[in-house]
């Protein structure tokens, strides 16, 4: 344990983003009042015809390809990954930022970095993590490094520096099961992790010597009570985190199965997770462990929303919703309750929306779709969507 200690300490020094760099530099010191058009997403419009890159978007916004499957973005760069899946943005200390995206291939996954300057031309791209199995979505962290989870059963969350200047860490404790994704809510200093299992669980992580340390700590699974009317979330201990015998959610009797945990978001004290087999969005409370709905394919009153995926958030707290197959859309589920379309890959039927994030300014919004116009692991597109200002 105290091995891993000392090469977190160097893995951020080295790397340069630190926890007050961070701070001082990334998206919790950005108001939202100073951000870009995608920071209030209610507000965008209406979608136009498909562009010359086949996608739907409001007025006012253009689409670039940055990267594709087997190609190089930029010249001399290693070829970017096949089947491109979550993804997250980091600020960096000279204005830039980096976007992460995983790579779900069996046995050959990991993790790939686009480097964009302050202007948002693209400078470098490389790997981060590599040879691994089945990297699906994962998750950022305050302190600068990206969570990277294998669906497998029996996959592992990986700590990787965005800068790729540091070998990514293996994070075992975080429980050795069918991992989507990972959020952090740095007031309590708990991680939240989804389960893409059709009776998967809710996690909660306990950091024992509290963050940024994630090398030991307790794993907790879901159980959830109805009182006074109420679901009400309580959270007990898993005893094997490392699923030696018995998988990690069937070690608590009673726990709450969720049909298959996809992406998990936190705003404001509330995490978002949704599960894909019954196209829910679910919403709990940090503070009163209430769950609750936020939302449901089978009884909203604006259902254009199905193959619930991995999550995005904005200042304001509109929840991006990336559809896995359905119409292919990023789907808004807005503050005020409104279910919005905000964009749509045409021509892609047998492909999923995967990977949405934000630049720094909220002026830019990458995604991909994992198998592209051609269906396949190899046919995968990477984009950037800015706002043309006026």
């Amino acid at each position: 344990m105290k091995s891993n200690s000392v090469k977190r300490r160097e893995f951020l020094k080295m790397a340069g983003i630190g926890f007050s760099a961070f701070l001082s530099g990334g998206f919790r010191a950005i108001g939202a009042e100073g951000l870009g058009r995608f920071s209030a997403i209610r507000d965008v419009g209406t979608l136009l015809p498909p562009d010359l890159n086949g996608i739907r978007l409001p007025s006012g916004f253009r689409s670039r390809v940055v990267a594709r499957s087997g190609a190089s973005p930029i010249d001399g760069a290693r070829a970017w990954h096949g089947a491109p899946d979550g993804g997250g943005v980091f600020a960096q200390p000279d204005g830039g930022w980096i976007y992460v995206s995983n790579s779900e291939i069996f046995g050959k996954g990991g993790a790939g970095a686009l480097r964009f300057s302050s202007s948002g031309t693209l400078v470098d791209s490389y790997p981060i993590l590599e040879n691994t199995s089945q990297n699906c979505a994962g998750g950022t962290t305050p302190w600068g490094t990206w969570l990277s989870c294998e669906e497998t059963r029996s996959g592992q969350v990986y700590e990787c520096d965005p800068t790729g200047a540091n070998p990514a860490i293996p994070r075992p404790t975080l429980g050795v099961f069918s991992h989507e994704a990972v959020a952090v809510d740095e007031t309590s200093g708990y991680l939240f992790l989804t389960e893409d299992r059709p009776d998967g669980g809710f996690y909660r992580f306990v950091p024992s010597r509290g963050l940024p340390d994630i090398s030991c700590g307790k794993l907790e699974i879901a159980v959830v009570e109805n009182i006074a009317g109420e679901d009400i979330v309580t959270w007990r201990e898993v005893p094997d985190p490392l699923a030696r015998t018995i998988a990690t959610r069937k070690q608590v009797k009673g726990y709450q199965p969720f049909r298959g945990g996809e992406g998990v978001i936190i705003h404001e004290r509330t995490v978002f997770f949704s599960t894909k087999r019954d196209n829910r969005v679910w919403a709990y409370n940090i503070e009163s462990h209430q769950l609750s709905l936020a939302y449901d394919l089978a009884t909203s009153a604006s259902p254009v929303l199905s193959g619930v995926d991995n999550l995005a958030i904005t200042p304001t707290g509109d929840v991006l919703v990336a559809e896995d197959g359905g119409h292919m859309q990023l789907v808004a589920l807005t503050s005020d309750e409104k279910v919005m379309p905000i964009l749509q890959i045409v021509g892609h039927d047998r492909s999923e929306i995967t990977g949405p994030a934000f630049d720094p300014s909220f002026e830019r919004l990458y995604f991909s779709s994992q198998r592209g116009s051609g269906g396949t692991n190899a046919d995968g597109v990477t984009y950037e969507i800015t706002y043309l200002r006026s």
